[in-house]
């Protein structure tokens, strides 16, 4: 007796099913990862401008959300030259919040035009610096040069911003000593082992009674009031 051949129905709904959510499944991650940034908050910066952020970091689009790491974020802005520090967060409705930490600027050499920063780098730039920088006016020996920069990154940011020029002055008895031109028309006589004295100028200034002078603070401490 022949046997009968039963015919193989194929199972096509269940594997139609599967396709479909593997589609969707598919489908909804692509939408989620060309998810767009919504909102960029930046913090701490003072010398770079925010439109400066954005564009160095390539933010100005308003990329993907989850395709934009914080490491490419953090590594395209550490090539700034003022900015010290990068630390990114992303929070929920895709938010980015970047938090710079800049180089202070310590001075600005007349003789080159450069701007010194705190990690001792010189720059070119037509950057708009938002405090005022002190002038060095002249040359300092090499020697004399680094330990002023030590000595200038010890000085509150405020009594710093208060010095309009210096030039490296030394005399016979003194080779460290520095002449401070102050913005408020004093002067000040700085060596470099006392340097860190003139965090102390706005706790003298009430002592001068209105007065302007010269303050001597490399040798004594007194103050020869100016002339008419």
């Amino acid at each position: 007796m022949a046997k009968i051949k039963k015919k193989k129905r194929l199972k096509l709904i269940p594997f139609l099913l599967l396709i479909l959510v593997i589609a969707g499944i598919v489908f909804l991650i692509d939408v989620l990862l060309d998810s767009r940034v919504e909102n960029i908050v930046i913090k701490g910066n003072k010398i770079v401008t925010d439109q400066q952020v954005i564009d160095e970091a390539k933010l100005s689009d308003y990329p993907s959300f989850y395709k934009t790491t914080s490491y490419a974020i953090k590594k395209a802005l550490e090539k700034n030259y003022f900015i010290k520090e990068v630390k990114v967060k992303k929070s929920f409705y895709h938010v980015l919040t970047i938090e710079i930490k800049e180089y202070k600027v310590l001075l600005k050499k007349e003789t080159t035009g450069k701007l010194v920063l705190e990690n001792m780098n010189e720059v070119t730039t037509t950057q708009d610096i938002p405090y005022t920088v002190p002038r060095l006016i002249n040359e300092v020996p090499n020697s004399k040069y680094k330990e002023l920069l030590k000595n200038l990154l010890k000085v509150k940011s405020n009594v710093r911003s208060s010095i309009s020029e210096f030039y490296y002055d030394p005399n016979e008895f003194d080779k460290d000593r520095f002449l401070l031109y102050m913005d408020d028309g004093n002067s000040v006589y700085l060596t470099l082992t006392k340097f860190r004295m003139i965090n102390y100028y706005n706790d003298v200034l009430p002592q001068l009674d209105g007065k302007k002078g010269i303050l001597y603070l490399d040798s004594g401490n007194h103050f020869q009031i100016m002339e008419n």
